[in-house]
């Protein structure tokens, strides 16, 4: 009987351990941890910082390290600094590019050093330069919004527009736009189109100066909530809120706030949580020499008044 239990209790043992070995996370065993590198446009923007959050908290899971790199917008420091982690022997890359076309020499440094690249939020101008891209749905982003500005004002209007020509994704976000004016795109006057530089500050002196040439503006398109936010801080500091109708696109904390509070009229919303953690599983499916497809999108969506308290404004969707 004392044998049988002994033998009974030794078996419940080997069990347990097998069944904590099967349910643990894949972590560094047997090799040495990965060294991830993240670039991004700006880390002055929560999109970002969410992006590389979620990713770090999924590298760091796994026992392997993230770098994280700030070009604060500039294309030359963030191909001097890919460049640096080329020497520090990077594994893997997640990139958004500052600059779609001018990030191509990085591109071919890390490509001659055998270093594979997830490009997320911003396409490259050469896919074939990456391993996968993995993007919002950036022109239907754009075209929801579109959609909702022809539908607020039937007749047309005056628009300006904040976008970032050097970003495909925000290209394409404007593209979408037009598309989703549809019938009534003749209707509306484009009065200006400039580059906001997707930053609250740079987008506020900007949309006073629109604002000074054409005090009759029926709305402002910006290419992401931190423009949208800047351009309406410019729209109520002139008087203009009841006037003039401001459209974002993120779907950031900050612009449901906005919008909940009678700010914002509208966001085309992404997810940059969904972004990150494709992003993380396409890497080590590459690193593991599995395939990838060659781009992702992840669906976007309109929140306005009549949806935002379904997403909640304390965090990304």
């Amino acid at each position: 009987m004392k044998k049988n239990l002994i033998v009974l209790v030794v078996f419940i043992t080997v069990l347990i351990s097998a069944l904590t070995i099967a349910s643990s996370p894949v972590v560094a065993e047997n090799r040495e941890p990965y060294k991830f590198g993240f670039t991004s446009m700006t880390m002055n923007n929560p999109f970002f910082t969410t992006i590389e959050s979620t990713i770090r908290k999924e590298v760091e899971a796994n026992g392997d390290i993230l770098v994280t790199l700030d070009t604060k917008q500039d294309i030359a420091t963030q191909i001097s600094q890919i460049e640096d982690m080329i020497n520090q022997g990077g594994d893997l890359v997640f990139l958004c590019p500052v600059d779609s076309e001018g990030i191509q020499p990085a591109l071919d440094m890390l490509k001659e050093a055998g270093i594979p690249v997830v490009n997320y939020d911003t396409d490259v101008t050469n896919p074939d330069s990456v391993n996968t891209i993995i993007v919002s749905n950036n022109e239907y982003a754009g075209e929801v919004v579109g959609k909702a500005m022809a539908k607020k004002f039937p007749k047309g209007g005056k628009i300006a527009i904040l976008d970032a020509p050097y970003a495909e994704a925000c290209v394409q976000r404007v593209e979408g736009f037009f598309k989703g004016l549809g019938e009534l795109k003749d209707k509306f006057e484009i009065v200006a189109q400039q580059n906001g530089k997707g930053d609250i500050g740079e987008s506020l002196t900007i949309a006073e100066s629109i604002l000074q040439a054409n005090p009759d503006l029926d709305a402002f398109f910006c290419v992401n909530d931190p423009s949208a936010l800047g351009a309406l801080s410019a729209v109520q500091a002139a008087g203009l809120q009841s006037q003039i109708a401001v459209y974002g696109v993120d779907g950031s904390p900050d612009g449901k706030k906005s919008i909940k509070e009678g700010g914002l009229t509208a966001t085309g919303a992404q997810s940059p949580i969904n972004i990150a953690k494709k992003a993380v599983e396409a890497a080590y499916k590459i690193l593991n020499g599995e395939s990838v497809e060659k781009e992702i999108k992840v669906p976007t969506f309109l929140i306005d008044a009549s949806n935002v308290d379904q997403f909640g404004t304390d965090g990304w969707q």
